[in-house]
């Protein structure tokens, strides 16, 4: 289900989408039916299984570390500073970037602050903040 999660942009929405998914595969592995009123503890105590969006976090956060201590030239990076801004910006709120939790996270300079550290480090400052 983590297939890819490095690329993925966390937004709330997608949390949500992902929790409720992974609720109703436990509950089909369990063989209950999604009439069935049982709670998420209930599930989660039966099946075990940790939960999907940290682990999908702390892969983006390991993509991220990747992304910093490869050279200057390399095509994700390219990718990853572009700013696509064509035609004219539509009315709204801009839509969530890949990149905007880890700037939210560790600041506007996180390559300069990757390239020091490893990362380790960037998954260990993801679980301390949330």
């Amino acid at each position: 289900m983590t297939y890819g999660a490095e690329t993925w942009t966390l937004t709330k929405k997608l949390v949500h989408r992902l929790k409720v998914a992974q609720r109703a595969m436990e509950k089909a592995l369990l063989g209950w039916s999604q009439l069935d009123r049982i709670p998420n503890v209930e599930i989660r105590n039966r099946t075990g299984i940790t939960d999907i969006v940290p682990k999908a976090a702390a892969l983006k956060w390991n993509w991220a570390g990747h992304i910093c201590r490869r050279e200057v030239g390399w095509w994700c990076r390219v990718i990853l500073d572009c700013q696509l801004r064509t035609g004219h910006r539509n009315i709204g709120r801009p839509p969530a970037r890949w990149r905007d939790d880890i700037v939210k996270a560790i600041g506007k300079n996180w390559m300069q602050l990757c390239r020091r550290a490893n990362e380790e480090a960037l998954v260990q400052q993801w679980t301390e903040i949330g």
